[in-house]
């Protein structure tokens, strides 16, 4: 037999909750579909609301309008029977020397068990009928005393979220006694009580049953710290067990291609982009692979510090791979480093679902060397292999999942990894989403740049906004014009789609050329109207969203995005940076059927700013972290208690402690 001593103890949180009296299979089959299976899970299903059933009213006082706690004696009470059989009515009469109220419930002939003529009783609920005052399945507790008699009235009661044949009040007495039974079990977490904030055990009481509301939210910051801390412990175990396994490539280059690059740029890097620069040198030189997420907002010119990675990762010997969301970014990318790579000799190659490289022998016998291939999602195809891949570059991250990019790096033995987003990523989010990387963020814009100004316009101004954009064309610029939806199919009555509209946009806008861009054209379509539109043999592009990653035309300085309440604030900032991509100054004409004073202001932030991470922290705010991002694309973890849109402070005190433990 083990020692006693040796004997692995189980905690009885970890009990089935089917162990629970009360809880036959028909409950255990309710709770698992809420995802409670163990005592645990259901100490920690937190309410979705709270109701204050403190104050009472008389029976004279309730009201039709809104829910009231009262109280009163039974002075009659009966079940009555229909014919049918099946059908049945109990019903209590209440008085409180003032007035009478009548309870009813239908159907529930068990009822009649749980009350006396003389019981004196709370109830809760909004009256039906008011001659006479009549109440259908209101919350009732009998006042008999003890721990047990203010469970559900006198008190800030909990609203659970439930499932189908589940009650509210059976529930919530369940874990008022799962609560009595096993909160002494509920261990403190390593790294004590922080100060301001109560124990765990406290916590998981005060998250059910506070005694004021402020109660609820303090419970609920401190779930939501140990939430953060579990996070932020696996986020660092992973980067630790990461670097004892792999050793960096020596990727830091020795400057003979940069040189000339950078002197044939035509402009001076930023300050911004030159820090960046020294930190990727560094992590491409260090002993573990860089993990690092650049953060640049739109056209703070991430393509150039790419670029230089890249450089220093090809004069080190070794390919780089990089993968790009759309076809179109993944083509303007092979153009702009074919011509910057050219002078060093460096082959450039294309992989996308529509092109394929040459796989000719002689062509590859010939090739020798570095390689740099830039594609899309087929990079990440079983048939593609990389010689020697030093470096993988991902632009548009958020576009992507973590299991994507994780294939992307086994294409070779441990490569640099820089991830880029023009998404500018709240604080919060980057400090947990992105805990695993390091952060560099770009935050100065080129000075060359022409400044872009926003207007919101209701729809009936739409005449007047043609006007303006056929002035400005005439003067020689270019336009694009956004829609939310491809065709009628996939639109509303009050939503346009992008090829119903490209007539209407046409006679708005003739003499001009408007071509039609969207992700349902085949490759070489979407190529053709991208080469017509940047030759200016095309004025104006009539797309979708797709246009808001990498498109980048100089003379294209307007933008009208129509049903414009429909995209979020992020997307919306995405799309306005494809003009004042040049030096002219720009115009972005958000056309809105906003109805609501929240829609209209939710706009307006557009108007009062061009500063990404303000706007990203406004949408995280209205949209929240799995609409900003994709949640199934992001691998952000479900948080039962956290709040990414508030609790940075949490966040931070989180890293502290994990870092102490």
């Amino acid at each position: 037999m083990m020692p006693s001593d040796t004997i692995p103890t189980v905690s009885p949180l970890a009990a089935l909750v089917s162990g629970l009296w009360g809880v036959g299979s028909e409950r255990a089959q309710q709770l698992a579909r809420l995802k409670i299976f163990t005592v645990e899970d259901l100490l920690l299903h937190g309410p979705r609301r709270y109701e204050d059933r403190r104050h009472f009213r008389s029976i004279a006082e309730l009201s039709k309008e809104e829910p009231g706690t009262t109280r009163g004696t039974i002075v009659a009470l009966g079940l009555k029977r229909f014919k049918q059989g099946t059908k049945s009515v109990f019903e209590i009469i209440l008085e409180d020397g003032k007035a009478r109220l009548h309870c009813r419930w239908w159907n529930l002939p068990f009822m009649q068990n749980y009350f006396a003529a003389g019981d004196e009783v709370f109830v809760y609920g909004k009256l039906l009928e008011t001659k006479p005052r009549t109440m259908d399945h209101p919350e009732t507790e009998v006042i008999e005393g003890g721990e047990e008699s203010s469970i559900h009235i006198n008190r800030i009661a909990p609203i659970y979220p439930l499932t189908e044949g589940l009650p509210q009040r059976w529930l919530r007495g369940l874990i008022w006694r799962a609560l009595a039974t096993h909160e002494g079990d509920i261990p403190e977490p390593p790294g004590g009580t922080p100060p301001g904030l109560p124990t765990r055990a406290n916590a998981v009481y005060m998250l059910h049953f506070p005694e004021e509301f402020a109660d609820a939210e303090l419970a609920r910051r401190r779930l939501a710290l140990d939430e953060f801390v579990v996070l932020q412990r696996e986020i660092r175990a992973r980067r630790k067990n990461f670097e004892a396994q792999a050793q960096g490539l020596p990727c830091g280059g020795d400057n003979r291609w940069m040189r000339p690059f950078l002197a044939g740029l035509g402009f001076k890097l930023t300050g911004a982009q030159t820090r960046v620069l020294r930190e990727i040198r560094t992590d491409l030189s260090g002993a573990h692979p860089m993990r690092r997420l650049l953060q640049g907002d739109v056209g703070s010119g991430k393509t150039a510090v790419a670029a230089c990675a890249a450089l220093m990762t090809l004069e080190s010997g070794f390919s780089v791979v990089l993968m790009a969301p759309t076809e179109i970014l993944a083509e303007q990318h092979a153009r702009n480093f074919r011509l910057w790579l050219a002078p060093f000799g460096v082959r450039v190659e294309l992989r996308t679902g529509g092109h394929k490289p040459s796989t000719e022998p002689e062509l590859a016998a010939a090739a020798g060397g570095p390689v740099m291939h830039i594609g899309t999602h087929a990079l990440i195809e079983a048939g593609f292999t990389v010689e020697q891949p030093g470096l993988v570059i991902i632009d548009e991250q958020h576009k992507f999942g973590v299991a994507q990019r994780e294939q992307l790096l086994r294409k070779g033995r441990y490569p640099h990894l820089l991830v880029m987003t023009a998404t500018p990523i709240p604080r919060t989010l980057g400090l947990t989403l992105y805990g695993d990387l390091d952060i560099s963020v770009m935050d100065e814009l080129p000075a060359r740049r022409g400044q872009i100004k926003t207007f919101v316009r209701p729809a009936d101004k739409l005449p007047k906004v043609w006007e303006f954009i056929r002035e400005k064309l005439t003067a020689g610029r270019q336009a694009y014009v956004v829609y939310a939806r491809v065709d009628a199919a996939d639109a509303s009555i009050d939503l346009k789609a992008v090829t119903q509209e490209l007539e209407q946009v046409r006679k708005a806008l003739a003499p001009f050329r408007a071509g039609l861009l969207h992700g349902r054209l085949k490759p070489a379509e979407k190529e053709a109207v991208m080469a017509e539109f940047r030759a200016n043999r095309v004025q104006v592009l009539v797309a979708t969203a797709l246009i808001e990653v990498g498109v980048d035309v100089p003379n294209a300085t307007m933008m009208v995005v129509e049903n414009a309440e429909r995209f979020g604030l992020a997307q919306l900032h995405q799309l306005r940076g494809r003009i004042g991509r040049g030096v002219h100054e720009s115009q972005c004409i958000l056309i809105a059927g906003a109805k609501t004073p929240e829609a209209r202001e939710r706009l307006r932030a557009l108007e009062e700013t061009t500063d990404g991470f303000r706007i990203a922290e406004a949408d995280l705010k209205l949209r929240g972290p799995g609409e900003l991002l994709g949640r199934q694309q992001s691998g952000l973890p479900d948080l039962r208690f956290g709040r990414l849109t508030e609790d940075l402070d949490l966040i931070r005190q989180a890293r502290l402690i994990a870092e102490g433990i």
